[in-house]
């Protein structure tokens, strides 16, 4: 009997040792890297609330495609548009009203845009404005996954939870991303993030939050949520025929569009 009890006990012990440990989370930062492969990309979905003392104001919408080369996006294929939110004020609902949906492509240096702002202005026969492709940047999601460094950044700085990662990153610190500079007085402004990862450490969503207080004058909030899908999928970005756009430098008296991202409306230098 004491011979079984032992043999049980060990048998016990033996189980406990060999159990497998609980394998490591994936790496996001290794996982998007991995997908950076020619003619190849990925969708997204982004929706953008901004509130006003906590009314909520414009909603802006962006679908489309992204293009990868070795290195991160090279190419985007973008649409935008704009609704007012419950309870907007009716001046505020005026100026939502004039803002064109738009449709944007970049390809490396430049970007095209139909509709929006411009497309009254174009000649007769052009349909897309061309101009630099860091104005596109306005309608690009405020979390840029694509950008290694920063996806490190945020990975490192962030608790994580079955796979998502929850922290908070200053304003500066993402617009150094994308080699913007913003005005002192928000530079230190904190942002929360939310990044959803799936079983194979891709991020699937991301979500971004800040507040501006204005003293006397208020508060605005923005929020952000962006949708990843169709990660690996053939992308194939083409920009419009020459015959039919014009350069933004040939085109006189031209608004400058007014619907730009959180952190162009923060100052940062175009």
């Amino acid at each position: 009997m004491k011979g079984i009890i032992a043999g049980l006990a060990l048998g016990a012990s033996t189980l406990v040792t060999v159990a497998p440990a609980q394998a490591a989370p994936i790496s996001p930062v290794e996982s998007v890297k991995k997908q950076l492969s020619p003619g190849h990309g990925v969708r997204i979905s982004m929706t953008s609330r901004s509130f006003t003392d906590g009314k909520p104001n414009v909603v802006t919408r962006v679908t489309g495609s992204m293009a990868f080369g070795r290195s991160g996006v090279v190419a985007s294929d973008l649409s935008v548009r704009y609704t007012s939110g419950k309870g907007t004020k009716k001046s505020d609902k005026d100026l939502i009203a004039s803002l064109h949906s738009s449709r944007t492509i970049v390809i490396g240096e430049q970007a095209y845009v139909r509709g929006g702002l411009h497309s009254e202005y174009l000649p007769e026969g052009k349909k897309w404005l061309r101009s630099p492709a860091r104005h596109a940047a306005d309608h690009y999601p405020l979390i840029d996954i694509f950008d290694a460094e920063l996806l490190k950044k945020l990975v490192a700085g962030a608790k994580q939870v079955n796979g998502d990662y929850r922290g908070t990153i200053t304003i500066r610190d993402l617009a150094k991303s994308r080699g913007q500079k913003v005005d002192d007085r928000v530079a230190k402004v904190k942002v929360g993030y939310l990044l959803d990862t799936d079983s194979k450490g891709l991020v699937s969503r991301t979500v971004s939050e800040y507040t501006l207080n204005y003293g006397v004058l208020g508060s605005s909030r923005n929020h952000m949520e962006t949708r990843f899908t169709g990660w690996g999928a053939k992308v194939k970005i083409k920009a419009p025929p020459e015959s039919q756009w014009i350069d933004a430098k040939d085109l006189a008296d031209a608004p400058q569009d007014p619907a730009n991202n959180p952190i162009d409306l923060l100052g940062q230098n175009r």
